[in-house]
């Protein structure tokens, strides 16, 4: 009996030594799209006080959702961060599209795209005192412009000035007769975030890629940040519920430019083999430890018919010089962030 029992303990005490080994194996990386959400695009991040925010266009006929996360792989819904219905807000029709939020000034300020009752699109500002909301209108709009413009983003500079970089939209912007989206930097006063001067063109659609659709170009959603004084703007181009909606850069020494598109622009694009189509509308963040940085994209939920489902995506970023890479888009488990990436040597030397 003894002897017959003696195998089955040890197998046994293999399997309970093996749990923790396998749990830790699964826990030790994150495979894309994170976070089991979908019908959210345009996702942007906001790190806080060691806490992941995420909003997105996803309620576009009312406001926008938020969740929330504490390595930027898992997700909770946490409800509306904006709601058009709330005390105070009300002003959008409809087309509720790609909010961010930064933290200024001790509160959350949340730039936004919304449709007017003159039926064009424009840029909004709502604060909040809590990243979860509920944020509450204060400019609408923040640019009086007669043009259609969409896709907010701020930067705040070194010496405390802030810049609204932004797309006039295709659907109003109308050149030599074709519909044409152009990325436009505007600059803000300090504290009040009122406009200063003129806005200074800083894209359009100029590269082989970023080809037209009946008549139509895009250069949109951008993305600007800084790297050892040299400022990138990431941006997307093409239609955004087409697989070829894909992510490039360019670069200036000023935030007003002259901005020089990268050459070898896309550097995250459609990968039809494993199931990637649409990679695009990014932003960019740093894992909980502060030492890698991820851009944080959308990419279609059924590629084999792109629209406007979507779900988001995580992939590694980092610099080579002024060059920018992107290891992705991936499908494939990738280390979690701030986790052990040594693997990713070799990629970084391609």
């Amino acid at each position: 009996m003894f002897k017959r029992f003696k195998p089955i303990m040890f197998f046994s005490f293999i399997l309970m030594t093996m749990v923790p080994v396998l749990s830790f194996a699964q826990d030790s990386t994150y495979t894309n799209p994170v976070g089991n959400i979908s019908g959210i695009g345009d996702p942007f991040v906001l790190k806080h006080d060691g806490r992941y925010y995420m909003y997105g266009t996803s309620e576009a006929s009312r406001g926008f959702k938020v969740w929330q996360s504490d390595d930027l792989v898992s997700w909770m819904e946490k409800g509306l961060a904006f709601d058009n219905g709330y005390p105070g807000n009300g002003w959008g029709t409809g087309d509720f599209w790609a909010p961010e939020v930064i933290y200024y000034d001790g509160l959350f300020h949340m730039t936004y795209s919304a449709r007017a009752r003159d039926g064009k699109l424009k840029i909004c500002l709502a604060k909040s005192p809590d990243p979860l909301g509920p944020f509450v209108n204060i400019k609408t709009p923040l640019l009086d412009s007669a043009l259609t413009c969409i896709d907010g983003n701020i930067l705040i500079d070194d010496d405390g000035t802030p810049y609204l970089y932004y797309s006039k939209d295709c659907s109003g912007n109308v050149i030599n007769g074709k519909h044409v989206s152009q990325i436009y930097v505007q600059e803000l006063k300090p504290h009040s975030l009122d406009p200063v001067g003129e806005p200074v063109l800083c894209i359009q659609p100029n590269q082989a890629w970023e080809h037209p659709q009946n008549g139509w170009q895009w250069n949109e959603g951008p993305f600007v940040l800084k790297n050892k004084g040299l400022y990138y703007l990431m941006y997307s181009a093409n239609y955004y519920a087409s697989a070829d909606y894909a992510i490039g850069y360019a670069t200036a020494n000023n935030p007003f430019g002259p901005w020089k598109k990268y050459e070898g622009n896309p550097v995250l694009e459609k990968d039809l083999r494993i199931g990637v189509s649409g990679p695009g509308h990014n932003s960019v963040t740093r894992s909980p430890d502060n030492t890698e940085q991820f851009v944080v994209y959308h990419t279609h939920t059924y590629p084999d018919a792109p629209s406007g489902d979507r779900q988001p995506n995580i992939d590694r970023m980092y610099f080579i010089g002024d060059s920018l890479k992107i290891i992705g888009p991936t499908r494939s488990p990738q280390p979690i962030p701030s986790s052990d990436n040594t693997f990713l040597i070799d990629a970084k030397k391609k």
